[in-house]
């Protein structure tokens, strides 16, 4: 039987009651383990030098050290671990640092438990995750920043109905208006859509977008 790897996480965040619930999430036995939380972002600092975790989810705005300046240090003392900046709030500028400091993800606080082990997963492969309620427009910045490095990205052959309803999705359209669009059913613009998001490896419409723009499919 196959023994999956324990992927060791560690988060920081000033606000106690949201350590507290996010410990709570981790608390049952799984693959991924909950190894020390911090309160602002120096303590993240020493605390990971220390522990060297798989995965560090860190807040933003954060007391005697930001999660900005904390990323800077830790891509350059622990560049194997995996950063996923936590927000409350769609805050474009401050993301936009994160990921230039070297951030390799993006939640909002309030993501479902679901997509913070997706996403943690996803990160402790050496990919880029961006949560499901990132705004087109900031994907679109990510990407064209030239900060959205994933050094496991691979461009795929696509066809040329794909690349067209690839540009579509990009440009914020429904599944019903590329119907529309292309004169083609609302259940075959499904199954497009779904093998777009397996050849880009995207978990996202966020993902995609930085993908299609990294790769030359869409200028924004």
């Amino acid at each position: 039987m196959k023994i999956n790897k324990i992927i060791n996480i560690m988060m920081a965040d000033d606000h106690e009651i949201f350590r507290d619930g996010f410990a709570v999430m981790f608390r049952k036995p799984s693959d991924i383990k909950l190894v020390a939380d911090a309160r602002n972002g120096q303590q993240l600092v020493m605390l990971a030098e220390k522990l060297k975790p798989d995965v560090i989810l860190t807040d933003i705005k954060m007391p005697v050290m930001d999660g900005i300046e904390a990323t800077r240090i830790l891509t350059e003392k622990l560049p194997q671990a995996a950063i996923i900046a936590l927000s409350m709030f769609d805050d474009e500028p401050l993301v936009l640092d994160m990921v230039k400091a070297g951030a390799k993800g993006y939640l909002l606080k309030n993501a479902h438990k679901k997509e913070i082990i997706q996403a943690i997963h996803t990160v402790n492969n050496n990919k880029n995750y961006y949560c499901s309620q990132i705004s087109a427009r900031l994907a679109r910045l990510i990407a064209s920043s030239g900060l959205a490095n994933d050094a496991q990205a691979i461009r795929y052959a696509f066809s040329e109905k794909e690349i067209e309803i690839m540009r579509l999705i990009c440009r914020e359209f429904t599944n019903d208006e590329i119907a529309k669009e292309l004169h083609l059913s609302t259940r075959t613009i499904e199954g497009y859509r779904e093998k777009i998001m397996e050849k880009t490896a995207a978990r996202n419409v966020a993902g995609l977008v930085v993908y299609a723009i990294r790769n030359g499919i869409f200028k924004p």
